[in-house]
């Protein structure tokens, strides 16, 4: 493998003759990767992200850059012909005005169309989970929130959400939205969590967001969260704790045949605690240890979910992508659903 050194006078060397093509590209992520202090590999990613039309990445390499140094004036210079091909990206483009629907219901039609076609923001790149992992947990909530936001939002159209949000309605629980904008958490170096409005305390369909520092792997999750963590207001923890010991006795019961066999068939795993996925556990053999927790309040935290890893070709490939990554978070929480009302029921 190309020392920091070797990699630095490659990439200089593809600058220097205009080239911000893939080899370009490739050599300062993997310089960025060793070195991630590195101001230049982060303002040549930038370029090769920006030539190749790939303007979000191109702004996630930059937010780095400046946080490794504000004062940085390539990078501000880069900023501002991002922005000026984002509008030029962006500008209207005359087209003849499509009909009117003819038939009852077709407005409607008409504009989930429009919503499936339009962009969709929330793919995932090498930048972005390096600057999840490389930056402060703050920080890297900062720089990753719209494009987090811009995945939940698209999430709040498709049915399963509508559905969630019948069942919390008909409990008593107010809002029109599953997902709302800001809901993130920072949870740890390298960690930013997702869940339901309101949900807390509850079962939560929630989403996790890893990076391979410090967590070993760069990793996306869906799929049902009990926080069981201390609460100033001890009934808040007890009723996280009441809604997981229901997922113990479904765990135990008639659910257990369904939730081994989906966590078989969908790359599903248990997350105990602060720690990653048990991949080495097979779906019985952690539902068991589900099962036979007796002080779950020591975790503090459990997931069963779907876990997408970004050094999986195929997993990859739908991390990168925006519409299969809301697509696959869409599947993972309609097949989870049934499971979650009736937690939610109890």
């Amino acid at each position: 493998m190309p020392s920091a050194a070797e990699l630095q006078q490659r990439a200089i060397d593809f600058a220097r003759t205009g080239d911000f093509g893939a080899e370009a590209l490739a050599t300062n992520l993997e310089l960025s990767r060793i070195a991630p202090t590195n101001e230049g590999a982060w303002t040549r990613l930038s370029r090769c992200y920006m030539e190749s039309g790939q303007l979000d990445a191109a702004t996630m390499a930059l937010d780095t850059v400046l946080q490794i140094n504000p004062q940085n004036s390539i990078a501000r210079s880069l900023q501002t012909e991002v922005g000026r091909r984002r509008m030029a990206a962006s500008a209207p483009v005359r087209t003849r005005a499509p009909r009117a629907p003819r038939a009852a219901g077709g407005a409607e039609r008409a504009t989930r169309a429009a919503k499936s076609r339009a962009p969709i923001v929330g793919g995932f790149g090498r930048a972005e989970f390096v600057t999840l992992g490389q930056l402060a947990p703050a920080a890297a909530l900062e720089a990753l929130s719209g494009r987090l936001d811009a995945l939940l939002m698209a999430l709040n159209d498709r049915p399963f959400a509508g559905r969630a949000v019948e069942a919390r309605n008909r409990a008593g629980q107010s809002g029109a939205r599953l997902f709302r904008r800001n809901t993130l958490q920072a949870v740890s170096p390298g960690h930013i969590r997702a869940c339901h409005q309101g949900g807390r305390r509850e079962p939560q369909l929630a989403m996790g967001f890893f990076s391979s520092t410090p967590w070993g792997r760069d990793a996306i999750s869906a799929g049902i969260g009990f926080d069981l963590s201390a609460d100033p207001v001890a009934r808040e923890q007890e009723r996280a704790l009441a809604f997981f010991a229901h997922f113990q006795q479904l765990a135990a019961g008639a659910w257990r045949s369904f939730l081994a066999q989906w966590m078989s068939g969908n790359g599903g795993f248990v997350q105990f605690g602060n720690q990653p996925p048990s991949t080495d556990l097979l779906p019985n053999d952690a539902l068991g240890r589900v099962i036979s927790l007796q002080n779950p309040a020591e975790l503090e935290w459990l997931f069963y979910g779907r876990w997408l890893f970004a050094d999986r070709m195929q997993d990859s490939d739908i991390i990168a992508d925006s519409r299969r990554l809301v697509t696959w978070t869409e599947t993972s929480f309609s097949d989870l659903l049934p499971v979650w009302t009736n937690l939610y029921r109890a």
